[in-house]
């Protein structure tokens, strides 16, 4: 049996377990088990002016998702993709390190991400950006899981609004509390 295989049928083996366990507990979504809030790190922006979008995922006590940098090639690595409208330009997605935890349906500890990770992307408003409140859409696609299970793959349509003003000097700094943290 290849590898892929025999992982699809231990991973619905580890389910109908899990499942029969829980007996009449109700198995959670991914999208109720992370719960992903966007920030912009300026508030207005201003036009030439480079921010940064964070992304704070609270992933609920006991599941984990796994980190953008995956241990194993048939896990889903945490993604955060932007679509942006005319006017910005942006950088690669900083994604966090992952904290290596070992499960019981492994055989080599897994980077994964729990509690609160944050992933940043940075963003230009170019000389030529539209003025008054714009939206940016991203996508962001994790898989939950915990020690018991895996929940199937999720992909959320996320929207950073924000204000572009014409002045530099309009531009002020917003969400200390995340855009401090590294």
């Amino acid at each position: 049996m290849t590898s892929a295989k025999t992982f699809f049928c231990v991973a619905i083996f580890a389910l109908c377990v899990a499942l029969s366990a829980l007996g009449s507990s109700q198995v959670p979504s991914g999208r109720d088990v992370v719960k992903p809030q966007i920030y912009a790190s300026l508030e207005p922006a201003a036009r030439g002016s480079s921010f940064q979008i964070a992304v704070v995922m609270k992933i609920r006590p006991g599941f984990h998702v796994n980190a953008r940098e995956k241990s194993e090639d048939y896990l889903i690595a945490t993604d955060l993709k932007a679509a942006l409208p005319s006017g910005f330009s942006s950088g690669e997605v900083s994604y966090p390190k992952g904290i290596l935890e070992k499960f019981a349906f492994s055989k080599i500890p897994l980077n994964v991400y729990q509690d609160t990770v944050i992933l940043r992307m940075p963003v230009t408003a170019l000389a030529d950006a539209p003025l008054g409140e714009q939206h940016i859409p991203f996508k962001l696609r994790y898989q939950a899981c915990s020690s018991e299970l895996c929940l199937p793959p999720v992909t959320l349509t996320l929207d950073a609004a924000l204000n572009v003003v014409a002045s530099a000097s309009a531009a002020k700094p917003a969400h200390p509390e995340i855009f401090g943290k590294r």
